[in-house]
């Protein structure tokens, strides 16, 4: 989903959308959840003197962050923010580490996710720099690309959730986010429907949310971001009491003008 970059006098010069359009025409919702609808309440055309719609969606629409709230009973939650709306907003911004896993994309279409690795990672960390804490990882799949012709929304979730006739997204396996978070990492995001895989991620979704990590799933445009040198923000919405919010995910760099 290719966005125009804008500038501006300031410490960032560089924004950069990675956020999904949330619309009715494109699957932007989980394929069994309840699709995005927006319904015009007031309009000029029936003769009211403003406009406005109305929208239904499932909070996990479109470019969003889940909450512990997800996956796990309040009774058995043991961190300091289990609701949408009390994620701290901090943890949801800083240098953003974007990690390019395409080319472990499965080719048999059996709706199995391949996994990326703690031996990916370090690869990656030699080839490139090492992962502190406060980094936001961000894996570049390549998968919104789908959302970018009709013909190619099967690919994206219908495919590889329900009918099981397209590949998989590349997933972190448990060991790895655990890898990341030794480090440091508490915040990741992933331009897929979920950080979980598409045969089954209630187990990583559990187990990184009862330790307090942050998913910000649904992004988009990492291909316009280098591999480092940007400054990652999410702000979700303040959904009270929210399993997970959708929001908008940008990144931030500087330019030469």
């Amino acid at each position: 989903m290719q966005q125009k970059e804008t500038k501006t006098n300031s410490l960032f010069n560089n924004f950069v959308d990675l956020s999904l359009p949330i619309t009715a025409e494109i699957p932007v919702s989980w394929p069994t959840h309840h699709n995005f609808e927006q319904s015009q309440y007031r309009s000029f055309a029936k003769g009211d003197n403003y406009q406005t719609n109305y929208i239904v969606m499932d909070e996990h629409c479109g470019t969003h962050c889940d909450a512990p709230a997800h996956f796990i009973r309040e009774e058995d939650y043991k961190g300091s923010y289990y609701w949408g709306d009390v994620l701290p907003l901090d943890l949801m911004q800083g240098p953003l580490i974007k990690i390019d896993v395409k080319r472990l994309q499965s080719v048999n279409k059996d709706g199995i996710s391949p996994t990326i690795e703690v031996d990916f990672i370090k690869a990656w960390e030699i080839e490139n720099q090492s992962i502190k804490k406060g980094d936001i990882v961000v894996f570049n799949t390549g998968w919104d690309l789908y959302l970018n012709e009709n013909s190619l929304y099967h690919k994206y979730a219908e495919g590889p959730i329900i009918a099981k006739d397209e590949p998989g997204w590349p997933v972190p396996t448990i060991e790895t986010l655990d890898y990341l978070f030794a480090k440091g990492v508490v915040c990741y995001g992933i331009d897929t429907p979920s950080m979980g895989a598409s045969d089954g991620g209630e187990t990583l979704h559990r187990h990184a949310l009862a330790k307090s990590l942050i998913f910000v799933e649904g992004l988009a445009n990492l291909d316009s971001v280098t591999t480092v040198g940007y400054h990652f923000m999410f702000l979700p919405l303040k959904l009270v009491r929210a399993t997970g919010c959708p929001g908008r995910a940008i990144a931030l760099g500087v330019r030469d003008l």
